[in-house]
């Protein structure tokens, strides 16, 4: 009997130790809250294959900005800036299970675009460094409504190394690979507000 509540208590003490299922997701934007406020350059580590159209987001000056953190336990705001364009912002959010990453596109006039709020949510608990996006089902609905067949097969990734780098990635099973990395020890001057933010 002694031996069996022996056992007990430390299959006990083994789950207490483990790390809850949400550890990953809380943790990684409790790390993205740290900068808040605050905002960095980026430049592209991979854009294959080449386009035969122009792209972009060569020869930009590529910012992101931590911007939307009134509650970041729940959500926080990232916009995209890509030169003069403010139409971008990444919205990520905390849900029951994980991390949701949607993007929401406007115009200048801050109309949302046609294409916008798409994304998805972690499938995986992924690690305090990185969380990935599958493409979700309401998004592969807009992308096929909207003629965008080539998105439905979507992946987007962060990637956060505090004090180092932030990553965002876009990536298909096809081989496209689009991955912009921003240099988190050297603020620059905060953007504008994106469009359709108001000041």
């Amino acid at each position: 009997m002694r031996n069996h509540r022996v056992a007990l208590a430390a299959l006990c003490l083994a789950g207490c130790a483990s790390s809850p299922p949400g550890a990953p997701a809380d943790a990684f934007l409790a790390s993205m809250a740290e900068h808040c406020g605050k905002a960095y350059a980026g430049r592209i580590t991979a854009n294959q294959p080449a386009s035969a159209t122009p792209d972009p987001f060569e020869g930009k000056t590529l910012v992101m900005h931590v911007r939307g953190c009134d509650d970041p336990t729940r959500e926080i705001r990232i916009p995209f800036h890509v030169g003069d364009d403010r139409s971008r912002t990444w919205v990520l959010t905390r849900t029951g299970a994980g991390l949701r990453l949607k993007h929401d596109h406007r115009h200048e006039d801050g109309s949302p675009d046609a294409v916008t709020m798409y994304g998805g949510d972690t499938a995986e608990a992924g690690t305090t460094q990185r969380q990935a996006f599958p493409v979700d089902a309401a998004s592969i609905a807009m992308f096929e409504r909207e003629g965008l067949a080539a998105s439905v097969t979507n992946t987007w990734a962060m990637e956060l190394v505090p004090g180092k780098t932030f990553v965002y990635a876009l990536s298909r099973p096809n081989g496209r690979l689009f991955r912009v990395e921003f240099d988190l020890a050297t603020p620059v001057e905060t953007p504008p507000a994106p469009w359709g933010a108001g000041g």
